[in-house]
């Protein structure tokens, strides 16, 4: 399929699919959309409701590592100790990577910490920091085998219209034993039909303002 990079409202760079006429981000905004979703609703929300200096976090589809590398700075800042496993079942290619400007727009001097994330080998934990530690795995959502080992999950799955099959309840009761108890799934939909297949898991759902652009979100809770 046709991909090319384009900006989004707040200057931030995504990958656009031209088939499906769909974008890794929020086309509103990447970044502002990432901070909205899955920091403040997600990680954010976590350490402060559990009152905790350390979480373990999945996500769901580590695409551009964009919500990675913004996790890896907020914990940095906060002094929070990170176990990240983001998994992608398409790794985004490095001819890619190297037009998005993430870096560029998030402040930082280099892309070296951009890159460091894409260059390490999947299927290993890596120590990025001494609070942060990434590993990556190459398979699909529906193969996930985890148990009660997650805090939060980012899950960030492209969407309902063009993938279905991500949105359903086989799927989200995987995402639900993956959780530990208390745990948090974050995500940039509303739709009310995966709403309802979040409840079936037995999830208890929270419909919340959405990011620029987007009316609503939703967060799942076990």
């Amino acid at each position: 399929m046709k991909r090319k990079i384009i900006t989004t409202g707040d200057g931030s760079s995504t990958i656009h699919i031209e088939e499906w006429n769909e974008q890794y981000h929020s086309k509103h905004g990447a970044i502002q959309e990432a901070y909205h979703v899955f920091i403040d609703k997600g990680f954010r929300y976590f350490i402060e409701s559990q009152k905790s200096n350390q979480i373990s976090i999945l996500e769901v589809g580590f695409g551009t590592g964009l919500n990675a590398l913004i996790t890896y700075l907020e914990a940095e800042k906060s002094s929070i100790t990170v176990d990240y496993v983001g998994i992608e079942a398409f790794p985004v290619e490095t001819k890619e990577l190297k037009d998005l400007n993430y870096s560029e727009q998030l402040g930082l001097e280099s892309n070296e910490l951009f890159f460091k994330i894409h260059e390490v080998q999947w299927e290993s934990p890596h120590s990025i920091s001494p609070n942060f530690s990434l590993t990556k795995q190459q398979l699909f959502f529906k193969d996930l085998k985890f148990r009660e080992q997650f805090d939060v999950i980012y899950f960030d799955a492209f969407g309902a219209r063009v993938q279905p099959e991500l949105w359903t309840e086989e799927i989200f009761k995987i995402m639900f034993e993956a959780l530990k108890e208390n745990g948090v799934l974050v995500t940039y939909a509303a739709k009310g039909s995966a709403k309802r297949a979040m409840e079936a898991c037995g999830f208890r759902t929270e419909r919340l303002d959405g990011p620029p652009g987007k009316r609503h979100m939703l967060r799942a809770l076990k």
